[in-house]
C-alpha cells in the first residue's frame, strides 16, 4: 500500500471513530448509562454492530475513551486561555461563554456525572473521570488567582472558587438539553460577575465587550 493510501485509511479511521464517540455521547446523554448498548450506540451512528466492535471492545471502552478525550481537550482549553495576556475576567467571561454556546456540553455534561455516579460503571473510569476533573481545577484556580492578584476578583481559596464556577456552568448548561430548555436568559457577563468583587462592577460596563474572541479556541470546547 502506498503511503497517500495508508495517510487516507488512518484519517478515515480517525474520522469513523470520532463519529462512533459523538454518537454514544448522544445516545448516553438521550438514554442514561445503564439503558444504552452497543446495539443503541451502532444506530445512532448508522453503522452495524460489527462495525462498532471493529474500533471498540465494549461499551465501557466508548465510555472511557469519550470522557478522555473531551476532559483531555478541556483542560488544554482552559489552559490556554490561562496563559493569554488578557484581563482574567475576561478569560472568566470567554470561557462561560464558550462552554455555554458548544451544543455538546450539556450531553458530555449528564454524561460525566452519570459515569461518576452510576455503580454499573467500573471504578477505574469513574476514578480517572474524577482526577481528570480535580486536575482540570488548576488552570481555572490559576486564572482565580490572577483576577486576585490584579484586582476585582472576590479573596478566597482559589481552587475551590474554580470548583464553585465551574459547577455553576455545567449546572446551567443541564437547562439547555434540545426541546427541554428553560426559558430563562443565561448572560456569561452575569456568570462572572457573581465572583467579582461588589466595588468593581460598576466599573467593568465595556469590560466584556473587547475584541478577545477566543471562538477558534472554545467554539468547540470538546472536540478531540
Amino acid at each position: 500500500m502506498s503511503p497517500r493510501n495508508i495517510l487516507k485509511d488512518q484519517q478515515m479511521r480517525k474520522e469513523r471513530i470520532e463519529h462512533i464517540l459523538n454518537s454514544a455521547l448522544q445516545t448516553m446523554a438521550k438514554r442514561g448509562i445503564d439503558s444504552t448498548n452497543i446495539k443503541d450506540i451502532a444506530k445512532e451512528a448508522k453503522l452495524s454492530v460489527g462495525n462498532i466492535y471493529t474500533y471498540f471492545t465494549s461499551k465501557d471502552e466508548i465510555f472511557s475513551e469519550v470522557l478522555r478525550r473531551g476532559q483531555t481537550m478541556y483542560g488544554r482549553t482552559i489552559a490556554q486561555i490561562a496563559d493569554m495576556d488578557i484581563d482574567p475576567r475576561e478569560k472568566l467571561f470567554e470561557i462561560s461563554k464558550g462552554w455555554l454556546s458548544n451544543e455538546s456540553n450539556w450531553a458530555f455534561t449528564i454524561m460525566l456525572q452519570s459515569i461518576r455516579t452510576n455503580q454499573a460503571v467500573s471504578t477505574e473510569i469513574k476514578q480517572a473521570a474524577t482526577q481528570r476533573f480535580t486536575d482540570n481545577l488548576e488552570p481555572l484556580a490559576e486564572i482565580f488567582r490572577q483576577g486576585q492578584e490584579a484586582g476585582g476578583i472576590i479573596q478566597g481559596d482559589t481552587r475551590q472558587l474554580a470548583f464553585y464556577f465551574v459547577s455553576l456552568i455545567q449546572g446551567l448548561t443541564l437547562q439547555l438539553a434540545p426541546g427541554y430548555e428553560i426559558q430563562v436568559d443565561i448572560d456569561p457577563k452575569k456568570i462572572v460577575r457573581l465572583f467579582m468583587e461588589p466595588e468593581t462592577v460598576v466599573s467593568t460596563a465595556g469590560l466584556f465587550e473587547g475584541n478577545n474572541d477566543l471562538s477558534y479556541i472554545n467554539k468547540k470546547m470538546f472536540d478531540r
